[in-house]
């Protein structure tokens, strides 16, 4: 900056974006020692980037950069980050058109005496600019609370006089909502609906704001959990135009293995295809094997900092559900350019991957590359295939490409027992749709060699690019899964100890420790409930720029690499690795190298809200298809115990639903929560976890996902003293001989189809 000298129109441009609060022109003028007709040439020079658009004035004629937000504003809270602090975004903030919000962390002083601002609140605040799409803000005075929305299910009862009702489908909110005619907004009876409370907390009464859609349509079990959890499903014009503009990938300097036979394998019903495998035995080293992943290059088509980049920002990860995909990228991407779809040119980024006869990950190598694949197969017909009966698509590839997959992988999964990695065995519900979007058949999903083919090569491509980014000196967005606190491994130890089951003493356990459980009770009726103990038990996994190592698989290094299609962590990824190696365009810009702290935060909160979403919706899938069959009976295992009842999982769809404490009949239960049952005070029944019972299907309630049971039959107790360890047994008291639960009296929950 040369002092008395007019600033050129780049330095002025840099001074005023790069300055945390608005300058006026006085500033400016000091700053550069400016007087007389200098200051002039920049009152000229200030109108041109106003005029231009790369500057913004405000009425006290100061001058900050448009992207920035002006130093006062309304900002209403939405959120507490992990760190305990308030987030805010702006009041008037549209992301479809301004992008991302920017990052805005409140002070929690309590302004002129008032109480600290919460979540919820709306505030006038001074902001401070901390970086490019930073702030922190001081609050100057609370403006009050915005509107509460709450989504419910819209009715209109008879003898209500027009009055509608909105039952909120959130089942930790309790009690309905009632809407005047004049507030309806044209909701019909049977819709799903947004609405705003507006009579306090005491008069319950609401407005509907937003028809999401009627509850009679399947698709609207989706749509509920999308909303619920404000899952961002529109693409910005501008994002949707730069896919449409994309184009093949040149060859150029791109590795060429459209000779090698890569295969995609993925379920029947996948809508993407972004990794390819291939294996080969490697001659120079008996009993080791060559193994080739390659994932689409996704960073080819999404540049940093454009629309495109700042769209799949704000999803972070594509989101499933049974009858459509919220997707992080457009079709046009997802579907066609990044997609390994068979016969045709595809750019990718490959990783070459050299084990030895122990499974040991001795080299890898990172290459920019185009392949072509050689067939779109699924797990089951690649099962099918590798043992004995391959179709004829796949009898062709059987030695050149399937045995040599499955051979790597025998090596792998023994690498993986070796080292002890935690293998919860958990099933997966499955929805089946009929033609036209209704529930056609609720199952659990097999679990086949061919998915934990694939799964192995993937977790050993994810080690290496965590490798390849530490031996560069670069940093890198690791999937960390921390041990489990101690407070949650005591909780484990105690329950595991009402089993008969041991768990090492001490703090700090291996994988190995947990998976020796496992085993133990593989076989036997609880392995079900130990299975889903053990998962509650664990940290939450997080994306992160600090390397705590991934403590389920037992690896010191863990990097999302394989599905940047899908998850925004492993195009940071990918990113990182290009400019890394110096792979061409489309590498980590300087300005992201040191946003890994903020990408973890923000790719994590994307992954939880996808999860929920997720799981809320497939409890309505549940719920719908057993809405046909309340008041039929089916098996099931008692899976939690609680003061107010037991949760249970019918055996063939693995819907879980509640059996309140009341339907047990007039008899007065006990929660023994050490030993995770209810006790009878008069005759000493008592029912615990892993109890086989026959359920009687009471209640389906498709808008909140819930199912309510009650007994009509025990089938089999657990056996306590069976399990390994011997264990201590539950022996029931001597008592007046077991009746069924039906004869026991009648039920008590007939007023209310409300959930506990």
């Amino acid at each position: 900056m040369a002092k008395g000298t007019v600033p050129t129109r780049d330095e002025l441009l840099a001074f005023i974006r790069e300055s945390a609060t608005p300058v006026g022109k006085r500033e400016i003028a000091r700053a550069w020692g400016l007087k007389g007709d200098q200051r002039i040439a920049l009152k000229e020079l200030l109108r041109d980037l106003r005029d231009s658009g790369d500057i913004a004035a405000d009425r006290a004629k100061t001058f900050r950069d448009p992207a920035a937000l002006a130093d006062v504003a309304v900002l209403e809270i939405v959120r507490v980050d992990d760190d305990g602090h308030l987030i805010a975004v702006p009041q008037r903030h549209d992301e479809a058109k301004d992008g991302p919000p920017p990052h805005i962390e409140v002070a929690t002083t309590a302004a002129r005496g008032g109480p600290a601002p919460a979540v919820g609140d709306r505030v006038l605040a001074n902001l401070k600019r901390r970086g490019k799409t930073s702030y922190e803000a001081r609050v100057i005075r609370r403006l009050g609370s915005g509107p509460r929305k709450i989504l419910g299910l819209y009715e209109e009862p008879a003898g209500r006089n027009g009055l509608g009702l909105v039952t909120p489908t959130d089942r930790k909110l309790r009690g309905s909502f009632d809407v005047r005619p004049a507030d309806r907004n044209g909701a019909q009876p049977g819709d799903i609906v947004w609405i705003e409370a507006t009579g306090g907390s005491l008069a319950r009464r609401a407005r509907v704001v937003e028809r999401i859609g009627a509850m009679s349509d399947p698709r609207t079990v989706s749509l509920i959990a999308i909303a619920a959890n404000d899952i961002p499903v529109d693409f910005p014009p501008a994002a949707l135009a730069e896919a449409e503009r994309a184009r093949a990938a040149p060859l150029g300097h791109r590795l060429d293995l459209r000779g090698t036979p890569l295969v995609t394998i993925d379920g029947e019903d996948a809508r993407d295809f972004d990794d390819a495998v291939f294996a080969e035995a490697d001659p120079d080293h008996p009993g080791g094997w060559r193994l080739v992943v390659a994932i689409a290059d996704v960073a080819w088509y999404v540049r940093p900092d454009k629309p495109l980049d700042h769209a799949a920002y704000r999803r972070g990860t594509s989101v499933y559900f049974p009858d459509r995909v919220v997707p992080m990228l457009p079709e046009a991407l997802s579907n066609h350019w990044c997609s390994l779809v068979p016969g045709e040119d595809r750019p990718v980024l490959a990783v070459e991957m050299w084990i030895d006869a122990e499974g040991h990950l001795k080299r890898h190598r990172f290459h920019r590359a185009m392949m072509r694949s050689a067939a779109r197969l699924t797990y089951t017909r690649v099962q099918r295939a590798i043992d004995g009966t391959p179709d004829s698509e796949i009898a062709p590839l059987m030695e050149r490409t399937i045995r040599p997959l499955y051979g790597a992988f025998r090596i792998l999964l023994k690498a993986r027992q070796r080292r002890g990695a935690l293998d919860l065995d958990l099933p997966e519900r499955q929805v089946t749709l009929a033609p036209d979007g209704r529930i056609a058949e609720i199952g659990v999903r097999v679990r086949l060699d061919s998915h934990r083919l694939i799964e192995e090569f993937m977790v050993l491509a994810n080690v290496a690019a965590a490798q390849a980014l530490e031996q560069r000196h670069v940093s890198c967005l690791y999937r960390v899964h921390d041990q489990p606190d101690a407070a949650k491994l005591e909780a484990l130890r105690e329950f595991l100890g009402t089993l008969g089951l041991a768990l090492a003493p001490g703090p700090r356990l291996r994988p190995a420790d947990l998976d020796r459980v496992l085993k133990a009770v593989e076989d036997k009726p609880v392995a079900r409930l130990v299975n889903e103990t053990m998962l509650r038990s664990q940290s939450q996994a997080v994306y992160s720029p600090d390397n705590l190592g991934h403590f389920g698989l037992a690896l010191a290094r863990y990097a999302h690499f394989t599905s940047p299609i899908r998850r925004y962590p492993d195009l940071v990824v990918h990113r990182a690795l290009i400019a890394a190696y110096g792979l061409g365009e489309g590498g980590l810009p300087d300005a992201d190298k040191g946003r890994f702290a903020e990408f973890g935060e923000h790719l994590s909160m994307c992954e939880r809200r996808a999860v929920a979403g997720e799981r809320a919706a497939m409890d309505r899938y549940v719920a719908a298809y057993m809405a046909a069959h309340v008041g039929a009976t089916f098996p099931g295992r008692v899976t939690s115990v609680t003061r107010f009842g037991m949760f249970a999982s019918l055996d063939a769809t693995g819907a879980d639903g509640l059996i309140p404490i009341r339907s047990l009949g007039q008899e007065f239960f006990r929660h023994d929560e050490g030993r995770q049952l209810l006790v009878g005070e008069r005759t000493g029944e008592t029912y615990g976890l892993g109890d086989r019972l026959q359920l009687k299907l009471v209640d389906a309630d498709v808008a909140t996902g819930g199912l309510l049971f009650e007994i009509a039959d025990v089938i089999e107790r657990v056996e306590r003293s069976a399990l390994p360890g011997g264990g201590r047994a539950f022996r029931q008291k001597q008592g007046r001989p077991r009746r069924p639960v039906a004869q026991r009296g009648q039920r008590q929950d007939k007023r209310s189809r409300r959930r506990n």
